[in-house]
């Protein structure tokens, strides 16, 4: 799939491999260089059986063979105390040294082969999924908000380059990548092209409306929601192919204007947003046995508002939402219950 492009959906180490390795090297070999030390300050407990002398290359000798177990018997302890240090400190020390490269073997052929791979079948199989670009605030309350409405946290990818970000997402269960959304391989890895939809909030309206641009030259069919901040920008937004384009400031505005005739109205507003609430607003095709209905007539039992017919928005007080047709999407209120028994 992408051979040559592999990119994890995990977040990248916050030490480097080779700084990982190079740490666990280095406190081997001080483990080394204080057995030499001791060796050396005991040297008197030790014996040479070839010229009787013990210097300082055999003290270096002698504690590498010792630590890796070869032990030849040319160089040996034969005072008590030497014998003791074998004992209580030579042994720890050489177990200590073993469990460092051994785990080191594992983490770095082991481990890591087996999670790219892992990884790599993640990927193959992705489709259908819902991909989040961008953490932060938005990012972070839609996941939420989508994890609570049912969907499997592991059809939702999150990519977003803070690693701490990707920290908090990745206790959700979700699948994550430390990554730049405005580059092409990026979009490619996570199979853009199969998803479901497109949540894009990157913080900034001109890396948002970027990310969209590159979105829909990757998978021009995908329905794509991006979050911008300023009026001017929602134009520009919905040109670079967004489906739906979300402008929380003005949606707060929205809030506070409707909060001056009725304490209530927000409340509300806010209700019907979150599926933590009383009722759900639901977006969904007209079924074969409404055709022909009534918007007020639902067999979901839902209060119908709108349908949508050919790109027209049509009020549930007009005269189109009497005579439900085939291909109709309509909006409807349905209280949370209901809906989660369904």
């Amino acid at each position: 799939m992408l051979a040559s492009q592999f990119r994890p959906l995990r977040r990248a180490v916050k030490i480097p491999v080779w700084g990982d390795l190079g740490l666990r090297a280095g406190f081997a070999f001080a483990l080394l260089f204080m057995v030499i030390m001791i060796h050396w300050y005991d040297r008197a407990g030790l014996i040479d059986n070839v010229d009787g002398h013990i210097s300082f290359l055999d003290v270096v000798y002698f504690t590498m063979i010792s630590v890796t177990t070869t032990g030849f018997g040319d160089i040996a302890p034969v005072s008590d105390r030497a014998r003791l240090i074998e004992a209580v400190i030579v042994t720890p020390v050489r177990i200590a040294v073993l469990f460092i490269f051994v785990g080191a073997a594992y983490d770095f052929v082991i481990k890591r082969s087996w999670e790219k791979w892992r990884m790599a079948r993640i990927q193959e199989q992705l489709t259908d999924h819902v991909v989040v670009l961008g953490y932060g605030v938005s990012g972070s309350q839609s996941v939420g908000e989508l994890v609570e409405r049912g969907i499997d946290p592991r059809r939702i990818v999150v990519i977003d380059p803070s690693e701490e970000r990707l920290a908090e997402a990745e206790k959700l269960g979700v699948n994550v990548m430390a990554a730049d959304a405005t580059r092409d391989e990026t979009l490619k890895a996570v199979r853009i092209a199969q998803a479901q939809s497109v949540l894009v909030s990157a913080g900034r309206d001109d890396t948002s409306i970027l990310i969209v641009l590159t979105v829909r030259h990757l998978a021009p069919d995908v329905p794509i929601s991006v979050v911008v901040r300023a009026d001017d920008n929602e134009l520009l937004a919905r040109q670079a192919g967004a489906n739906n384009v979300i402008n929380p400031v003005r949606f707060t505005g929205l809030l506070l204007a409707g909060s001056v005739k009725g304490e209530h109205i927000a409340d509300y507003l806010a209700d019907l947003a979150s599926v933590g609430g009383r009722v759900q607003l639901v977006e969904r095709v007209v079924s074969a046995e409404e055709c022909g209905c009534p918007i007020t007539d639902l067999k979901s039992g839902g209060q119908g508002l709108r349908i949508y017919r050919n790109g027209r928005a049509i009020g549930f007080w007009e005269d189109e939402c009497q005579n439900l047709q085939q291909g109709d999407v309509v909006v409807e209120i349905v209280p949370t219950m209901a809906r989660d028994n369904a």
